[in-house]
């Protein structure tokens, strides 16, 4: 089967992806093999491709926002229903928890430490198969084409997350530093909640989809918004903002940071963390949010702004995403559906 592999990390512009044939992946015990249809394209496979996260193995496939068809099943791995063959399912970050851990049994299976997550400890969508525990994938709703349906999958999931770790509640002042795929969807969930949103971003053609998506304001994170906030989320990797929104919050705010690699956290006045403002991270998410998430998504609904690459642009597709020159998702075709 065609793939692209990573076999050594370092900067895009030396091709560190390759392309190669690799076996055919058999299921095992429990898991399901999936015909890869599209794989979104996501920061953190920027993140792993140069090697700012550490990989735990090397070959590795990337990709994490998979959308395909049940090909074959396992042993102990019902033939029919939801996983019968030719069912569409997505396979996202979370690729299997222990289920037994402390975190696991308080329903934070995203914290377990023996986690493994999809295109990092295994090998993931940027692939014309790829293998998943039949537990963790999760099924697609009707009314999404495959590349809609594809950055639901991290970028949706782990974006609706980050409201639930902010504190949103319907009708709160909404932050949204950063604006691309994650956002771009977060901001739909927001305005279903009658949230008023405001969006910082460096690029104005992010800003002008920011605003089509009903922001009441878009600006750069150098400007200061027209209300205070109640609540905002960090999407773009880059610590300085950290202080720039934490200035912008309400007393007993929050601002929660979602990114897996963030360059660096400055030093700040802590005038700008009293007065009980509150600064998370979000790590990851669970199968709960994954259900919860892709359900609203189809009751919204929401619609995701995608660009599709063929299989073989994927290196230029990454640059592209480094680049801040995709609106919306980034989308990779690996065969037809």
């Amino acid at each position: 089967m065609r793939a692209w592999v990573l076999v050594e990390p370092g900067p895009l512009a030396g091709q560190p992806l390759r392309s190669a044939e690799r076996p055919m992946p058999e299921p095992g015990p429990g898991e399901v093999r999936v015909r890869v249809e599209v794989c979104g394209l996501c920061h953190t496979d920027l993140h792993t491709v140069e090697g700012e996260l550490e990989l735990p193995r090397l070959p590795v496939t990337p990709g994490h926002q998979v959308v395909g068809r049940v090909d074959a099943v396992g042993p102990g791995v019902p033939t029919g229903g939801s996983l019968a063959r030719g069912t569409r399912v997505g396979v996202p970050w979370l690729y299997e928890a222990c289920g037994r851990c402390d975190a696991c049994r308080r329903g934070e299976e995203n914290l377990c430490p023996s986690a493994r997550f999809t295109g990092l400890h295994v090998d993931g969508g940027c692939a014309e198969y790829l293998v998943a525990p039949a537990d963790f994938v999760v099924p697609i709703p009707d009314g999404f084409t495959p590349e809609e349906a594809a950055p639901l999958l991290c970028a949706g999931i782990i974006g609706y997350r980050s409201l639930r770790v902010a504190g949103l509640v319907p009708g709160e002042r909404l932050g949204l530093y950063g604006f691309g795929a994650s956002a771009h969807l977060a901001l739909q969930v927001a305005r279903h909640w009658e949230c008023p949103v405001y969006v910082f971003s460096r690029s104005e053609e992010h800003r002008a989809l920011a605003r089509e998506l009903g922001a009441v304001w878009a600006g750069p994170a150098s400007e200061r918004p027209p209300a205070v906030l109640d609540r905002s989320v960090l999407f773009a990797p880059v610590g300085d903002l950290i202080p720039q929104a934490l200035a912008h919050l309400r007393p007993g705010g929050t601002l929660a940071v979602n990114a897996v690699h963030l360059d660096r956290i400055p030093a700040f006045p802590y005038s700008l963390l009293y007065g009980e403002r509150t600064l998370r991270s979000v790590a990851n998410a669970t199968r709960r949010d994954a259900f919860e998430f892709l359900e609203l998504a189809a009751r919204i609904p929401i619609r995701p702004h995608v660009r599709v690459y063929p299989f073989e642009a994927a290196p230029a597709a990454l640059d592209d995403l480094k680049a801040a020159r995709i609106q919306g998702a980034g989308v990779l075709r690996v065969s037809p559906p």
